[in-house]
Parts: C-alpha cells; sequence; structure tokens
C-alpha cells in the first residue's frame, strides 16, 4: 500500500519489495508493456524507481530505527546499463552498514551527512543487466 500512496509511478509498472532487514533490500519488477522502451526492454527509468526503492527503503528503515527526526534526500545519482533487461530484474543494495555510521555522524555532528549506496540489477539467470549508485544526505531536524 505504500508504494501506491505514496509512489504510484513505481507500483503500476509492478515494482515491488520483496526484502528488507538491517542489511539488505531487494525490489523486483517484471519487463511488461507498461514498463518497457522502444527496443523491446525494460525503461531506464523504471530500473531507476526500482534501484532508488531498494536504498531508499534501507535508509528509511534505519532513520526509523534511530527514533530521530531525520531528513533524507537524493543528491545525486549515476547508472550503467550492460545488456537489456528483460523478465524478472531484481535489485539489491546490501549496504545498510554503511547508513548506520552515517546516522550516528549526524546525530554525533548535528551536521549534514552523506552516504553512497549502491543498486544492482539482475536478470532471472543471474546476469547483471545494471547498476546504479545514489548519494543520499541525511541532516538531523532542529
Amino acid at each position: 500500500m505504500f508504494l501506491l500512496y505514496k509512489l504510484p509511478a513505481a507500483y503500476f509498472t509492478g515494482v515491488r519489495t520483496t526484502h528488507l532487514d538491517d542489511t539488505s533490500c531487494h525490489v523486483s519488477v517484471k519487463h511488461r508493456w507498461i514498463n518497457q522502451n522502444p527496443f523491446n526492454s525494460m525503461f531506464w527509468a523504471v530500473q531507476g524507481m526500482a534501484a532508488e526503492l531498494t536504498t531508499g527503503a534501507l535508509v528509511m528503515k534505519k532513520i526509523k530505527e534511530s527514533g530521530k527526526n531525520i531528513s533524507m534526500l537524493v543528491a545525486n545519482n549515476n547508472a550503467s546499463f550492460t545488456k537489456k533487461a528483460t523478465g524478472r530484474i531484481t535489485f539489491t543494495c546490501i549496504e545498510g552498514h554503511k547508513i548506520d555510521d552515517t546516522i550516528k555522524k549526524a546525530i554525533e555532528t548535528g551536521e549534514g551527512q552523506t552516504v553512497w549506496l549502491n543498486a544492482n540489477g539482475v536478470n532471472s539467470e543471474g546476469v547483471e543487466v545494471s547498476s546504479f549508485n545514489f548519494e543520499w544526505t541525511l541532516k538531523v531536524k532542529s
């Protein structure tokens, strides 16, 4: 329901969170008519939504667990595409430990902090189709 109300474009294109714990998040999306490009593969922006959700869900979970009022925003991102994205693509971020360190530093210093998080997308055969990096800014609100 979170996706439907907060990220409707992700919901309607089939982006779904399949796993979330303290260290990792997995998000899956299947190539379909609604999310394709003219080259009969998944549109890069749909891959970006899924990849960003893997990192953003981890950040949101860690912020909630901190008990602090912390803002979060993507400051930069980059991506590379190595294979046509067809079938089911699963994006994974396994960098929850980086977020812990960044939140701790933001709380200790009272200053905004940044953290780069990576999400790789692989197809059902385990072949990487894309890799995204997001620079998140975290700041404790007063």
